[in-house]
């Protein structure tokens, strides 16, 4: 096995804040055009990244440096992890260079990708009644994924970090659905515990989840932790 995973959510993205906006505007458009995976951070996001790097290079750093990385293809979390290594390296740490995995997408949202709730429910009112009744973890959106899908594709990257990377630190740069569906896999948690999770705020913006080895099976060590992101504010210069 790993000897200790950490999964980080990308920093602030565009996505981030316009979603929410239109939702307490009531509007359909959020106006986020083209595709998911080209989504841009913030400067709020992007200094959020920098934070993180600089708290792995940090004496002590937040977490023991990584040997691995391995990161979602979306450009919000390459970008991410690109500007921490950055940070980290004005700090005196060199990171490894990230892998990039397929696996480690956001949630595939097929037909409906970059759609607000309401846009669903004004325009394909029976998508919306059948997403009711299967329930959020288990609706599947036209062309996209459930919450089983995910967690399938994350069970199989699993598996080949622990035969690829025995005994070695493991640091995943993704998406908040990836960090929800790993606490799943690794402590077999209900969706009702995952609910609960998500009524509490769900998961920040560059914040730290870690996973350590305990015997032959990983073990929550933080959740969500966020103090390397205190007073960080989105005009802090990245040079």
């Amino acid at each position: 096995m790993v000897a200790e995973l950490t999964a980080v959510r990308h920093g602030q993205s565009v996505a981030n804040v316009a979603f929410p906006a239109a939702r307490a505007a009531g509007r359909l458009d959020a106006g986020v055009s083209g595709r998911d995976a080209d989504v841009e951070l913030t400067a709020l996001g992007c200094a959020q990244a920098a934070a993180l790097g600089r708290a792995l290079a940090a004496d002590p750093p937040i977490i023991q440096p990584p040997e691995i990385v391995v990161c979602s293809p979306y450009l919000r979390a390459r970008r991410t992890y690109g500007i921490a290594a950055e940070a980290a390296a004005r700090g005196g740490l060199a990171l490894p260079e990230p892998l990039i995995d397929d696996r480690l997408v956001d949630r595939l949202m097929g037909r409906f990708e970059l759609m607000t709730r309401a846009a669903i429910e004004a325009r394909f009112p029976a998508e919306a009644e059948r997403r009711r009744t299967a329930g959020q973890w288990d609706y599947r959106p036209p062309g996209g994924e459930n919450f089983p899908d995910i967690a399938r594709r994350l069970g199989s990257l699993l598996a080949d970090l622990h035969r690829d990377h025995a005994d070695r630190r493991v640091l995943i740069v993704a998406h908040d659905a990836v960090v929800v569906m790993l606490r799943q896999l690794v402590e077999g948690l209900s969706y009702d515990e995952l609910g609960r999770i998500a009524a509490e705020g769900g998961i920040r913006n560059a914040g730290i989840t870690r996973f350590t080895r305990t015997g032959d099976q990983l073990t929550l060590t933080e959740f969500n932790t966020a103090t390397h992101l205190a007073g960080v504010i989105a005009q802090e210069r990245l040079d």
